[in-house]
């Protein structure tokens, strides 16, 4: 096998993280592919990665291999896409990660809808519940909420985003007057555990005065690792949620939940799509992010305006 084609091979092979994974996307039989890889190690004369046909695990030279020949994949992948851009249509690969919520809500249409514009896009779209690394697992582009801290990559913001604090009328209607988010602390609030964040800590700031920040710690008898299960709760008037504008503003426009302690709000949680710096960005990825920023808005409204109708329809 050429190199470069050995180089492929054995990306696919760590990325999919097991020989029988690699098998079953490559459409060939399990020692088809454990073949293969003693043939590589054969020639380079190294062992690249200690395997059963269920796990994998590369060694130094393999990940050395895999760091150094990735970059050697990817510039040559930017040579050829970057003599082929004078062509009108887009095409060629978009591997994209987001977390379940938001990807099944809106990433997954967007996404159906620019391949539907562009044909030639082989798209691949993976939620995940937790943020998967671009690098190691391949991906173009991953919608994070928060810019990253890694100078390497790249965001652009899609959508603004702040958490809302928001409960069912009727358990709205049991609940003590709230005066600060300190009255949190001794009332049932629905705790979403994920991402090893600290999910019991919930934090504000002031309305018309961000800087003014307050923490509280909530508790509550119900908790979940899945937002959708925290909003059928709120939903249902088991506690009080602090959920994402882009969840909630339909239930809030609907009146099926209410917003409490207006004059705070949940601290900013804007998404981002990600990538990784580069000398050449793909046209489909750059293509792709565009049209993540011109559609986003449409469907998720800005926060002022339906809170300003909601206002309208509930005063006389």
């Amino acid at each position: 096998m050429p190199p470069l084609d050995d180089l492929a091979f054995f990306r696919r092979l760590a990325h999919a993280g097991s020989l029988t994974a690699t098998a079953r996307e490559l459409g060939l039989s399990l020692s088809a592919v454990s073949k293969r890889l003693k043939q590589l190690e054969a020639r380079l004369g190294v062992e690249l990665a200690s395997r059963t046909t269920r796990r994998l695990a590369l060694t130094a030279e393999g990940e050395r291999y895999l760091a150094r020949g990735g970059m050697i994949l990817e510039e040559l992948r930017e040579l050829e896409e970057s003599l082929g851009e004078h062509r009108a249509e887009l095409s060629g690969p978009l591997r994209v990660n987001a977390t379940f919520g938001f990807g099944r809500r809106h990433v997954a249409p967007l996404l159906s809808a620019f391949c539907r514009e562009h044909p030639g896009i082989e798209a691949t779209l993976e939620l995940s519940g937790f943020p998967l690394s671009l690098g190691d697992q391949a991906f173009d582009i991953a919608i994070r909420v928060g810019e990253p801290p890694d100078s390497r990559l790249v965001a652009r913001r899609i959508l603004a985003n702040r958490r809302v604090l928001c409960a069912a009328p009727a358990r709205a209607a049991t609940l003590p007057p709230l005066h600060s988010p300190a009255d949190l602390a001794s009332l049932p609030c629905l705790l979403l555990r994920e991402n090893d964040s600290d999910f019991a800590v919930w934090r504000f700031q002031r309305r018309d005065d961000p800087a003014v920040e307050q923490a509280v710690k909530v508790g509550g008898a119900l908790a979940s690792n899945d937002g959708e299960a925290i909003m059928r709760l709120a939903l249902d008037g088991h506690g009080i949620a602090l959920r994402s504008w882009w969840d909630v503003y339909e239930p809030l426009r609907q009146g099926r939940l209410v917003e409490l302690l207006p004059d705070w709000q949940g601290v900013r949680a804007d998404f981002h799509a990600v990538y990784r710096q580069r000398r050449h960005v793909p046209a489909r990825l750059r293509s792709f992010v565009a049209y993540l920023e011109q559609e986003m808005a449409s469907r998720v409204p800005p926060r002022q305006n339906v809170a300003t109708a909601i206002r309208g329809e509930m005063s006389p």
